[in-house]
């Protein structure tokens, strides 16, 4: 018989069609409107096992029913080998997986559009739907590649995680990138699964994330061994768990001496009151939210050596007002230093017939404004900068940041050197989400940085699931890199973080607040750290060639 090696049919059909093996075979066999919608639905339930839900063993039923949807791409579909059909029904089912999936991971995007409703409201619809539709793709060609190392046993949910793993590391580097709400962080959210990061960082996470939860898929199509898969996976997913409890119960990492941390979490809304003609009440309420006494030992500012605040923190151009920049300089009188995010305008770039604006972090102390600052390197697209602006700005549209002409992205090193700290790596809001792939810590760095400082406003997203989405993904930074995070977010989530992901102080979402902690240090360098996405590339090409050995046995 001339049959597809892919083609599962024959060990389906003989399997008794019990609860779990008919809703498997009905999944196998839909096709029209009935499989988009299976596919739709089943991705949805992905973002179950997201932040702020965190239900990890959601993620069973989007894999399995995409391990049987793509059986489904198989069946009756290829005479011989691997024909186009095959491969269009993969990509397109797999394309209404992945939009299913963003649409629910994704809805809370809608709310930056409220913010300033009377301008970019009418745009909701390519926010909330053509976004989702367009990152869709990345899972449509996972779902391709899948099919392409299809076979009927056991190594189809390998397959499925080198298609999967492959698309999600492709839209974390094309174009800009985009790696938000990666399927590794279904592990990646829970602080003992997430351990593993240090090992095999995000990508691997990843391929971890579908091999396990996909593997329960064949227990209602296998007919010998059924049940080899899930219990492999059940202990992959025990050792997982293991190692991470035995990691996080670690003593707690010793502190940086002579530093006393405070970051400030003004929760300030993006309304029509953040205006330069409200800049001076901004800052006065700063300046006692930032002075007010939390303990018996910190009444205010003077009692601690640095004070960080949140991105954009300032509806004016700090570095050019005098008044405001002499009111910190004798706020500071206990010799602080604050850090803060503050929107600046180069002066010395006469490069073009236009003004440079950059997204920054700020250092000053009683002297007023220092040298050391950092300029946003990786910008959000149509949120700080325009994509292809000079076309899209002729049908009215604009960055959602009110810059003439969006940011533009910084240069040279992400490294921030401020007296009195151990040299930071500096993120600025949507820089956080981006694995760990630069081997900063690995010897080739003669200044490598002991900690990540960053600084975000998620105010634009409101009381929604976003910011505990970016959150729990900043988080997951320090156990790769095994650095300690402080995050100050103006909505919050606000916290100072250890090189495991434990929480040493925090600020909830949506209140105003202050938080004291020191500074833990680092730990020794990771393997992620040293070697980046190398071990998650090893065990890749390890799932690879168990396929390949199975195929050419068979």
């Amino acid at each position: 018989m001339n049959q597809d090696p892919a083609f599962p049919e024959a060990e389906a059909s003989a399997t008794p069609l019990g609860g779990l093996a008919a809703l498997a075979q009905s999944v196998i066999l839909a096709w029209g409107w009935r499989r988009r919608l299976i596919a739709f639905v089943g991705g949805a339930l992905g973002a179950l096992a997201l932040p702020p839900l965190d239900w990890t063993p959601a993620m069973i039923a989007p894999l399995a029913l995409a391990v049987w949807l793509i059986d489904g791409s198989v069946a009756g579909r290829a005479k011989r080998g691997i024909g186009w059909a095959s491969l269009l029904a993969a990509f397109g089912v797999g394309w209404w997986w992945g939009f299913g999936y963003f649409i629910a991971g994704l809805w809370w995007l809608g709310a930056a559009f409220f913010v300033d409703a009377g301008k970019f409201v009418w745009a909701l619809p390519f926010g909330v739907i053509g976004l989702p539709a367009a990152l869709a793709l990345f899972p449509a060609l996972g779902f391709a590649l899948a099919r392409l190392l299809w076979r009927a046993d056991a190594t189809r949910v390998l397959a499925l995680a080198i298609g999967l793993g492959a698309s999600e590391w492709l839209r974390c580097v094309a174009l800009t990138g985009f790696p938000w709400n990666d399927l590794g962080m279904a592990l990646g959210a829970n602080l003992e699964l997430a351990q593993i990061a240090s090992l095999v960082g995000l990508h691997g996470l990843t391929l971890a994330t579908v091999a396990i939860f996909a593997a329960p898929a064949t227990l209602a199509t296998e007919t010998r061994r059924r049940w080899a898969p899930s219990l492999l996976a059940l202990a992959a997913f025990a050792a997982i768990f293991g190692y991470g409890v035995w990691r996080v119960r670690a003593p707690p990492s010793p502190t940086v001496a002579g530093v006393k941390l405070r970051l400030m979490q003004p929760n300030l809304s993006q309304d029509s009151d953040f205006t330069p003609q409200n800049g001076e009440a901004i800052l006065h309420e700063y300046l006692a939210l930032s002075d007010r006494a939390t303990s018996p030992t910190t009444s205010g500012v003077a009692d601690v050596t640095h004070l960080i605040w949140p991105e954009s923190a300032f509806p004016f151009l700090l570095a050019r007002d005098g008044d405001a920049l002499a009111a910190i300089a004798e706020f500071l009188r206990g010799g602080a230093t604050l850090i803060t995010g503050a929107a600046r305008l180069d002066d010395n770039d006469h490069s073009d017939n236009r003004r440079h604006f950059y997204n920054s972090i700020l250092t000053l102390n009683r002297q007023g404004l220092l040298p050391e600052r950092y300029d946003k390197h990786h910008l959000v697209p149509f949120g700080e900068y325009l994509p292809f602006g000079r076309l899209l700005t002729r049908i009215g549209l604009t960055q959602f940041v009110h810059m003439p002409g969006g940011f533009d992205p910084g240069v040279g090193s992400d490294h921030l050197h401020v007296a009195g700290l151990p040299t930071a790596k500096a993120l600025i809001c949507y820089e956080a989400i981006f694995p760990n792939e630069r081997r900063e810590r690995g010897g080739d760095d003669p200044d490598p940085p002991a900690w990540l400082l960053n600084v975000t406003d998620d105010a634009w997203f409101g009381l929604t699931s976003g910011p505990y989405q970016h959150f729990a993904q900043a988080r997951l930074r320090a156990i790769e890199t095994g650095l300690p995070l402080a995050r100050a977010a103006n909505t919050g989530i606000s916290a100072v973080i250890d090189g495991r992901g434990r929480i040493l102080a925090e600020a909830p979402l949506g209140v105003e607040a202050v938080i004291d902690s020191a500074l833990p240090q680092p730990l020794p360098p990771t393997w992620q750290s040293r070697w980046g996405s190398t071990s998650a590339g090893a065990i890749g090409l390890l799932m690879l060639i168990i396929v390949a050995i199975r195929r050419r046995r068979r």
